[in-house]
């Protein structure tokens, strides 16, 4: 998670905790005036709290006896404070400060761990500023129409393109079906406009939705990821790439290939597989030319440890501009 990431997660968390402290404010305000006696009670339940913070270090006669009494006092004056506040129709936590959150107190921390609240406001945050809010804006399984692949089988083909693409869409359910259990990474492959782009990004809106935190990247984009981690020693974004939920590797084969790219995509590789976090990867490449352009370390990986999703037929890009001409 980057540094900028953080701040903003944080600065809604003080927001948060400033919107609820003024919000508690005001109510106090209106039961002051509605109900006076009520603050009363209060001010008699902090001379008791205080007292019996004391009293339980004083070397007292019968002091655990005097020690219940007082707890006594305090949870029958909490009860009449409630009472007062129920006959006159409000809840009986309307003079509490409210938390989004009970578990952290809306602070984003349980001890030194995050708490699971942080992530969901990450998610947003990071859905928010990327690629991802305009791409799935149209890529969704709500627009997703199988019409659009032919029913054909031609030439050389074991299936029609639309029952290939039937069976990427069934694998693509099972992955997100099982993706909180499993460490499962997919590989779309083949030709260009065949649909890898449009239901990588369908299986992120889906996980994103649930809040998971998905990194989009194309491939070119990723290569200046990397030099930034190396070069510029950027851990926070070495973080992200690695830890998020999913990462999505767009157009692999697109990069500059060289040395230091191939060693780097495959030490993310590599490190994302040992921790077991998810990669969905697609590429133009079939797999015979995968192999020859990446090192045996990479092509292993990917068709090792990654479910392999063959796309083919004709241009859907250019089948729906046709169809919006028409």
């Amino acid at each position: 998670m980057s540094n900028s990431y953080q701040a903003e997660v944080l600065k809604i968390y003080e927001e948060i905790r400033n919107y609820e402290t003024q919000a508690l404010n005001r109510r106090k305000t209106e039961i002051k005036e509605k109900i006076p006696e009520i603050f009363n009670i209060e001010r008699k339940i902090g001379s008791l709290c205080v007292e019996l913070s004391i009293s339980a270090f004083k070397d007292l006669v019968n002091r655990e006896e005097h020690l219940k009494n007082l707890r006594t006092s305090i949870t029958e004056l909490r009860a009449k404070k409630g009472e007062l506040l129920f006959v006159n129709n409000y809840p009986v936590d309307y003079l509490d400060l409210h938390y989004r959150c009970l578990k952290c107190k809306d602070t984003g921390f349980i001890g030194t761990e995050k708490c699971s609240c942080y992530n969901k406001i990450l998610v947003t945050i990071h859905y928010k500023n990327s690629d991802l809010k305009e791409l799935t804006k149209e890529n969704n399984f709500d627009n997703f129409d199988i019409s659009l692949f032919s029913s054909k089988k031609e030439g050389d083909m074991i299936e029609s393109p639309r029952r290939n693409m039937e069976k990427n869409l069934s694998r693509s359910i099972e992955f997100l079906k099982n993706f909180k259990n499993s460490k499962i990474n997919m590989l779309f492959y083949g030709n260009s406009g065949t649909g890898k782009t449009f239901l990588s990004n369908c299986i992120a809106k889906d996980l994103l939705d649930k809040g998971y935190l998905v990194v989009y990247r194309t491939a070119e984009s990723l290569i200046q990821n990397l030099k930034q981690i190396r070069f510029e020693g950027s851990s926070s974004l070495e973080n992200l790439l690695i830890n998020c939920d999913l990462l999505i590797i767009d157009d692999l084969g697109t990069e500059q290939l060289s040395d230091f790219s191939k060693t780097e995509i495959f030490n993310l590789i590599n490190k994302k597989l040992l921790k077991g976090k998810s990669m969905l990867i697609s590429t133009n490449f079939i797999l015979e030319e995968l192999v020859k352009i990446y090192s045996e370390r990479i092509s292993s990986r990917l068709l090792g440890n990654f479910i392999l999703c063959k796309f083919y037929g004709d241009d859907i890009r250019i089948k729906k501009n046709l169809n919006r001409k028409k």
